[in-house]
């Protein structure tokens, strides 16, 4: 494979030509031709591309020379970023998680049965998949950190609506409509890390957005069975309104608009203008012309999710991480009757997948660079998408066991502990599938301009949510009417048949992304 530059279309403004032509795109080379960012591993000539200070990695995208590059911002900048956007993206699962523990005391004081109560917690797990294609959908027309800003200040108006709500029908809205706002920075995190971060630091810095999302769920029942234990249900919710609150002032403080076109000369970037005003979406209403219009951003979501690739990665997502939500949201029912637990032991219980969860982060840490270095190394120094892939080999024996072992616990009144490592290899296992699936779609469509890592990204949320909602209607009957050794049995099964769709995507995936092509928006 060649790293040589290439020549781009010509632009009516001579000056525009120039650095079109000086434009070297690495990230759409890497998507045909397979990435090589290790100039010895590739044996590329890296004397016109820029690299790490130490010479042995190779900047994809190569960055501008404009300190408003986001590329160019500090480290620390750039991670206190990711942090923030982390942390929000932390909110919605936990807010979620939260109304499957307040419910039984709701159900008592409103005089209603708790499977109506559910009614609430169903909605607000579709709105999160809803809401996070919605905002990817605005970002590329408003810009990234506007719609983060306003997002979450309507999320600390809904969650302060859920602590204060008196009727049932005052809950239920507030519960659907806080969660379409507060899922901003899951559907969208994957953008920030795209825009702020190269290429060979996409899996770590994934791999820290993605735990903040999977331990989500667990905080939520956890804090809220300690805390219904000895206060109102209400101060759960309004613990939910101060992490909200604390993380719309961080976003005020430290976040930042990160899209950024290099494609346009340093001296014709559109102004940036103060914060306040990224922050509040003026300058970027002013720079509009140079992002997508409205239709065009409408258009955006659909584009994406018609690429085969990235349809099969949502339904093998889906398939897979259904399960969580169904766990999380009835385990309790079954936890109590079978060891006696009341609030506070089933708040201990939820120790285990947050353990569980972080095992998987440490674990990823180290484990997608490693897959990563080794394919390299079989390939010449190239690095195929299809490669994030091999890591749900390793992942998904741990969520077909730890279903199947979970399923017998229930049914078979295995000791709690059995059961919590049981739930923990489930979780361990999802955590690590979960950054896989992102790295690939990230790097399977790059591109440099308002890239596609929000679209799919907000899919694959999607499909998340998706699944979550669907099986929250029927597992607790599901598993009644059968027991939890079939119900559970063939949750895994599902699992395992899913894991077709990753052979075919590591055996076909390069040639069904050149016959899907890229999405090619407008803005490029």
């Amino acid at each position: 494979m060649s790293c040589e530059t290439k020549e781009m279309d010509p632009s009516v403004d001579e000056q525009s030509e120039k650095h079109l032509d000086n434009i070297v795109d690495l990230d759409a080379l890497g998507e045909r031709e397979g990435y090589v960012f290790n100039a010895e591993l590739g044996h590329a000539d890296t004397r016109h591309l820029k690299t790490s200070r130490d010479g042995r990695t190779i900047l994809i995208p190569q960055l501008s020379d404009d300190p408003n590059d986001p590329l160019n911002w500090s480290q620390t900048k750039k991670n206190l970023i990711l942090l923030v956007v982390s942390c929000t993206a932390f909110l919605p699962d936990y807010g979620s998680a939260t109304g499957a523990v307040t419910l039984l005391p709701q159900a008592a004081i409103w005089n209603m049965t708790p499977d109506t109560v559910n009614h609430s917690q169903v909605g607000n797990v579709f709105m999160l998949g809803v809401g996070g294609v919605v905002a990817v959908t605005l970002s590329a027309y408003f810009g990234r950190y506007p719609v983060l800003f306003w997002f979450i200040v309507l999320a600390v108006g809904t969650a302060a609506w859920c602590a204060a709500a008196e009727t049932f029908p005052s809950f239920m809205a507030a519960r659907i409509l806080n969660g379409f706002f507060s899922t901003v920075a899951q559907g969208g995190g994957l953008m920030f890390i795209k825009d702020m971060f190269f290429f060979h630091e996409h899996a770590r810095k994934i791999n820290i957005w993605s735990a903040f999302i999977i331990l989500s769920p667990y905080f939520g029942p956890m804090f809220t069975a300690f805390i219904i234990n000895t206060i109102k249900w209400q101060w759960a919710f309004g613990l939910y309104t101060i992490m909200t609150g604390l993380c719309l002032i961080a976003i005020m403080l430290f976040a930042d608009e990160t899209y950024y076109d290099r494609r346009i000369p340093m001296d014709k970037q559109p102004d940036r203008g103060s914060h306040i005003s990224r922050m509040l979406g003026i300058a970027q209403w002013r720079s509009r012309n140079h992002r997508n219009t409205i239709g065009q951003a409408l258009q955006r979501p659909f584009i994406a999710i018609s690429k085969l690739p990235v349809l099969l990665t949502v339904v093998y997502y889906m398939l897979t991480f259904a399960w969580v939500v169904g766990i999380n949201t009835t385990l309790a029912i079954f936890l109590t009757p079978l060891y006696n637990f009341g609030p506070k032991q089933i708040g201990f219980f939820y120790f285990t997948p947050v353990v569980a969860a972080l095992l998987g982060e440490l674990t990823g840490h180290w484990l997608h660079d490693f897959v990563a270095r080794l394919s390299m190394k079989r390939n010449h120094g190239v690095l195929e998408p299809e490669a994030r892939l091999k890591v749900i080999w390793i992942s998904t024996p741990f969520m077909i066991v730890g279903l199947i072992l979970l399923g017998f616990c229930l049914e078979e009144g295995y000791h709690y502990m059995v059961t919590s490592v049981a739930w923990g290899l489930y979780v361990f296992g999802i955590m690590i599938t979960t950054v896989g699936v992102n790295a690939y779609n990230l790097d399977a469509y790059p591109e440099a301009s308002l890239p596609a890592s929000g679209e799919v990204a907000s899919w694959i949320n999607f499909a998340r949510t998706a699944g979550g909602f669907i099986i929250s209607y029927f597992q607790v009957t599901w598993a009644n009417a059968e027991g939890t050794k079939k119900s559970l049995g063939t949750q895994a099964g599902i699992v395992g048949a899913a894991f077709i769709i990753i052979l075919l995507l590591q055996r076909f995936g390069k040639s069904l992304r050149a016959w899907a092509g890229q999405p090619h928006f407008k803005t490029n």
